[in-house]
C-alpha cells in the first residue's frame, strides 16, 4: 500500500552552497501513468545522500533521468554544471552509474576485455585502482558476463562504476544481489573511496543501516513527489524516542499537540516516537499526562523506516 501523504513540517531546502546536482519541478509519465509529479532535488557537493520511498516511488526513474538515460516531460536539472537532456555524454562522462539491474549488456565479452573498453570513455580510468577494485571484490576477469552471477555482475557494475573516480556516483540499490559479506566489504571499499577522492554519493537504498555511518542527507520520495530532505543533524535534533510514565486510569484518547509518528501503549508506560523541537514534545506529553522520563535519538535507518510508514496519530 503507498504510504500517505504526510503533514510533518519536514524541511525541503537544503539552503545554499554548492550542489553537485539541483532536480526543481521533474515530472515524468509513462503513458497515464505519473512517475514522477515535480520532484525536487538539491545534493549538496561533497555529501552522501540518501533517497529512500516505497517501491515505485519514482527513485530509479530520477536516477536514469539525472544520468541522462531518460528525458523528463517537465521541469529543470543541472547535474555537475550540466543539463543531461542536453549534454547526456559529458554528464555520464563524469558520473560513476550503478543501475536498478545487474544487466552488463556485453554477455559475449570476458570481463578484463569490457574493462578495456570502458576505459576508453573515461579520461580519469585509473588502471591501478580498476585492478585493486577487481582484487578488492573478487572479481574473476577471465569470465564471461554470461557467466556471472547476478552478485558477481553487481561486483563488476561496482568497478566500471568506481574505476574513473567520478565526481559523483548514482548508486540505485548498490548491494542488490551481494551477500553479507560482500555487502560489508563493498561498503568499506566505498568509504574508502569517499575518504580518497571527493566525490558526491546519491544512492537509493531500502538498506540505510549500511550506509548510516556515511549519510549526510536523507530524501523522502513517495509518489513521485519529495516529501522532505533531511540534514542528518536535523533528523538528530527533531526526531526523538520518548519513553513516558502514564498513570494506570490515563485516557489515552487525550489530544497530544505535536507530531507523532508511533506510539507504543504499555501497562504503565508509553514509548512515543515524535516529530518537533523536544521542549515542546516534552511540554506538549506532560500536558497530556504522559510525563517524560527519558529521550533518546533513532538510527538514520529506523528514522528512513519511521518516515516512510507514517501515519500521525494523536
Amino acid at each position: 500500500m503507498t504510504p500517505p501523504r504526510m503533514s510533518l513540517p519536514l524541511p525541503t531546502d537544503l539552503g545554499a552552497g554548492p550542489r553537485a546536482v539541483s532536480a526543481s519541478a521533474v515530472a515524468k509519465r509513462f503513458g497515464g501513468v505519473s512517475a514522477l509529479d515535480g520532484a525536487d532535488l538539491q545534493v549538496p557537493e561533497g555529501s552522501v545522500y540518501v533517497l529512500v520511498g516505497p517501491n515505485g516511488a519514482g527513485k530509479s526513474t530520477l536516477l536514469r533521468i539525472l544520468v541522462g538515460l531518460l528525458s523528463r516531460d517537465e521541469g529543470s536539472l543541472d547535474v555537475l554544471g550540466y543539463d543531461p537532456a542536453e549534454s547526456g555524454a559529458e554528464v555520464r562522462a563524469r558520473v560513476g552509474y550503478v543501475p536498478e539491474g545487474q544487466d552488463l549488456g556485453y554477455s559475449w565479452m570476458r570481463v578484463d576485455r569490457l574493462l578495456t573498453q570502458q576505459r576508453v570513455y573515461y579520461s580519469t580510468w585509473d588502471d591501478i585502482y580498476a585492478q585493486r577494485l577487481v582484487k578488492a571484490l573478487d572479481v574473476d576477469v577471465s569470465r564471461r558476463c554470461r557467466q556471472l552471477s547476478k552478485g558477481e555482475r553487481r561486483r563488476v557494475q561496482l568497478i566500471l562504476a568506481m574505476a574513473h573516480r567520478p565526481a559523483l556516483l548514482l548508486l540505485d540499490e548498490p548491494t542488490d544481489g551481494l551477500d553479507h559479506v560482500v555487502r560489508d566489504s563493498t561498503m568499506a571499499l566505498l568509504s574508502e573511496h569517499l575518504a580518497d577522492h571527493p566525490t558526491t554519493v546519491l544512492m537509493s537504498t531500502h538498506r540505510v543501516y549500511e550506509v548510516e555511518r556515511l549519510v549526510d542527507t536523507v530524501g523522502v520520495l513517495s509518489e513521485g513527489r519529495l516529501l522532505g530532505q533531511i540534514p542528518r543533524s536535523t533528523l538528530g535534533d527533531r526526531l526523538l524516542r520518548y519513553w513516558t510514565d502514564v498513570p494506570p486510569d490515563w485516557d489515552e484518547s487525550r489530544p497530544v499537540d505535536a507530531h507523532v509518528i508511533r506510539r507504543v501503549r504499555g501497562r504503565r508506560e508509553v514509548e512515543w516516537l515524535a516529530w518537533g523541537d523536544r521542549s515542546q514534545v516534552t511540554e506538549s506529553l506532560s500536558r497530556a499526562g504522559a510525563e517524560v522520563r527519558d529521550i533518546t535519538s533513532v538510527s538514520i535507518d529506523d528514522a528512513a523506516t519511521a518516515l516512510l510508514s507514517h501515519r500521525e496519530t494523536s
